[in-house]
């Protein structure tokens, strides 16, 4: 097995890794591996109002949630690498923030997630809206952000509780959306309540995958924790056998009993993003290789994170790695 370092001064110090340089001060990837997809990005979110920023504006630098400038250690949950004060202006940022256009999120716009993928060759990356039952559209503002674009996947937002979910869901899939984000503990619904199960059912009839957040992240309200948790994912894979789920983050804190759900049913995929390096050795060598997916939660990290991550723990095994770097992403999304 190979040795190389998971603690570093700054996210920029990770050029120390063989697969990565500093150029004109950004971080950039050797392209010996292939491109990759990232399925776990989001751009800026709004609630409550309409969204005051203009999601296709460039900005000379992206201000991630977790600072370049941060000491980074790779073998933690990833949001062990925040100081109080990120967790305050992060806070503050999704939630009165989301009613400006201003704060860091000022920053998390198309144009900049594209450049960090081009730096970072990741090919397409998957954009994960969140939506209330009303007042919120992001998935519909995404959608219309990239529209035509090939190196963006939109996976829209339908809350279990909105009215009439079939016919929002139906709107988002002819604006060209190809899955759906559930979020338990921002949207605050149990995972397999009948509704979320209704709608799982019908996205399973339209061929989406639904992506979950799943687990509890240990930030979270106390609330957010509970609904989260993973023994609550169950019944809703169960009662949904022709849907696919990917259990994003893994489980999170609970990545062995994410692993064992993803070890039982065969329509349940796991994506690694916020895992420590050795929770990707153990998920590599525990769950069906065929159904892991690489995400990275941009823009509370930058993509380099999860990318060194993989490449230290799949330790040389290039079939792996093309794998969960994009084979698994391209089947799953027809891409």
């Amino acid at each position: 097995m190979g040795e190389y370092p998971t603690r570093f001064s700054n996210t920029r110090e990770l050029c120390a890794l063989p697969w990565f340089d500093l150029v004109d001060g950004r971080l950039v990837r050797d392209p010996s591996f292939g491109l990759a997809i990232d399925v776990h990005t989001h751009l800026a979110l709004a609630y409550l109002l309409p969204q005051k920023l203009d999601l296709l504006a460039e900005h000379p630098e992206t201000h991630h949630y977790l600072p370049l400038h941060r000491p980074l250690d790779l073998d933690v949950y990833a949001n062990r690498n925040f100081s109080d004060g990120d967790l305050s202006t992060l806070e503050r940022d999704l939630s009165i923030g989301s009613l400006t256009a201003g704060g860091l999120r000022r920053t998390h716009t198309l144009p900049n997630l594209a450049r960090e993928m081009r730096d970072l060759g990741v090919k397409s990356s998957v954009l994960l809206a969140i939506d209330f039952p009303a007042l919120s559209d992001n998935a519909g503002d995404w959608l219309a952000a990239a529209r035509g674009r090939d190196d963006f996947v939109v996976f829209g937002s339908v809350h279990p509780f909105r009215r009439q979910p079939e016919r929002e869901l139906d709107r988002q899939v002819l604006l060209g959306a190809k899955g759906i984000k559930v979020h338990p503990a921002a949207q605050l619904v149990h995972p397999s309540a009948e509704r979320a199960i209704r709608l799982y059912r019908e996205c399973g009839k339209r061929r989406l995958p639904v992506l979950w957040h799943c687990g509890p992240v240990g930030i979270e309200p106390r609330l957010g924790r509970y609904l989260s948790a993973v023994r609550h994912y169950g019944k809703a894979i169960e009662a949904c056998p022709d849907t696919t789920f990917v259990l994003g983050h893994t489980g999170a804190l609970e990545v062995d009993e994410a692993i064992e759900l993803c070890r039982a049913h065969d329509n349940v995929w796991v994506e690694t993003s916020s895992q420590s390096v050795s929770a990707v050795r153990k998920i590599l060598s525990s769950v069906n290789q065929d159904r892991i997916l690489l995400g990275s939660d941009w823009p509370f990290y930058h993509q380099s994170m999860p990318l060194a991550k993989l490449f230290i723990a799949a330790d040389g095994d290039d079939a792996l790695i093309a794998k969960v770097l994009r084979e698994n992403a391209t089947r799953l999304l027809s891409l």
